[in-house]
């Protein structure tokens, strides 16, 4: 393993030498930091120092959890401990002696929450782990998590919330891998226990979904409750526009262009990472217009109570169960795709591309690179019209 220009004045690395860095062997900083790229491409952060007379090495992790600049603050600080008499290998010992499984989870959960993809995401990462693991993790030092610990936290839901289970297991080893990056622990306790587990069934349960019938019923309903106009507003344009939650909750007015009748929800907001254009009927046309009496102001087209912020995630789901219908707001998504594929002749891709999902093969979607928007506002206009006629789960047919 070669040394990499063993003598470079502070602060010699930058974070994309490091990223960059594959070439196994040593490449130095200051303070006595350096990054060791191991033949297996495997980084680490480690300090020379002497501690008391005596030359060491410390461990400060990975830079794939350890920043440049956080592997730089902690070998100065090692290094000032050390000059004034200190031990940095001790010190660093004692910390990780009283370093609980939550402690740790709740460091990891900090640190990645700015990369999560939204705050529903990283709640639910601490919050299953404070319901399932804290209780009997919780307070066992990080290194003292067995696998039958884990096992113990698994056991009684594995099999009646198989898909909750899976999420806890998965966080539990997120922390694991971080503590292993830490030089805390050889092994990942939550895998390779997949045969001590119970077998569960594959099947993925949906979401529950009025038949596409009883949608107008349900509209009807939502208009004449009590619930605030922006919230009834919102929901009835979820149903028109077959748009997920999230994607109307937080629509602003600068996606929408009343003239063209579209809206152009923008990639970071799509689930899947891509732009994705919305025919506007004349209904959803009209629920805009009421819409603009509630803008104040911050650009949503459906704002919540709070000044400056959309509906929170729960109130369109809230609304539709305390009026009776056991129904998931995404299950409308559903009603309108088995309708389509029910009671009209639109092909399989224009319904899909409705519900900005993708089909055929990678090869096939290299050459047919069209949105086939006309034909969805076609097919919009359609969906619109039929909720216009059915109501009291009966249609009326026109003469």
């Amino acid at each position: 393993m070669t040394a990499h220009l063993t003598r470079r004045p502070e602060k010699a690395l930058t974070t994309q030498a490091v990223k960059n860095a594959t070439t196994p062997g040593k490449y130095f900083d200051g303070h006595g930091l350096y990054l060791r790229v191991d033949p297996n491409g495997s980084k680490f952060w480690v300090q020379r120092i002497v501690i008391r007379g005596k030359r060491c090495e410390i461990g400060l992790g990975s830079p794939a959890l350890v920043t440049l600049a956080e592997a730089r603050a902690s070998a100065l600080d090692n290094r000032k401990l050390a000059r004034a008499g200190g031990d940095p290998l001790r010190a660093k010992h004692e910390a990780q002696a009283v370093l609980t499984f939550e402690e740790a989870s709740r460091k990891v959960h900090e640190m990645h929450k700015p990369t999560w993809r939204n705050e529903k995401h990283a709640a639910q990462f601490i919050a299953t782990l404070e319901t399932y693991a804290f209780p009997r993790l919780g307070k066992l030092k990080v290194q003292e998590v067995s696998t039958a610990d884990v096992l113990a936290v698994l056991m009684p839901i594995w099999t009646e919330k198989a898909e909750t289970a899976r999420r806890v297991r998965q966080r539990i080893g997120m922390v694991m891998k971080w503590a292993i990056a830490q030089g805390w622990r050889q092994d990942n306790p939550a895998e390779n226990i997949s045969q001590a587990l119970p077998k569960t069934s594959k099947v993925k349960e949906h979401r529950k979904a009025l038949s596409y019938a009883e949608v107008a019923d349900c509209m009807e309903t939502v208009k004449a409750s009590g619930a605030g106009q922006s919230t009834k507003l919102a929901l009835e344009f979820l149903v028109l526009c077959a748009a997920r939650s999230g994607e109307v909750r937080e629509a602003r007015w600068a996606e929408i262009d009343m003239k063209a009748k579209v809206w152009e929800i923008p990639a970071d907001r799509m689930k899947m990472k891509r732009p994705h254009r919305v025919p506007l009927s004349l209904r959803a046309i009209a629920l805009l217009k009421e819409a603009e009496a509630f803008n104040d102001g911050a650009g949503f087209v459906f704002p919540g109570n709070k000044a400056g912020r959309p509906l929170s995630d729960m109130t369109l789901s809230k609304l539709v169960k305390e009026l009776g219908f056991n129904v998931d707001v995404h299950g409308f998504r559903t009603s309108f795709r088995t309708w389509a594929q029910e009671r009209t002749n639109f092909p399989r891709e224009v319904a899909e591309a409705a519900l900005a999902h993708l089909t055929g093969d990678a090869a096939e979607r290299a050459y047919a690179r069209s949105d086939v928007f006309e034909k969805r506002r076609k097919m919009m206009d359609a969906w619109s019209a039929f909720l216009a006629e059915t109501h009291g789960n009966v249609v009326r047919l026109n003469a």
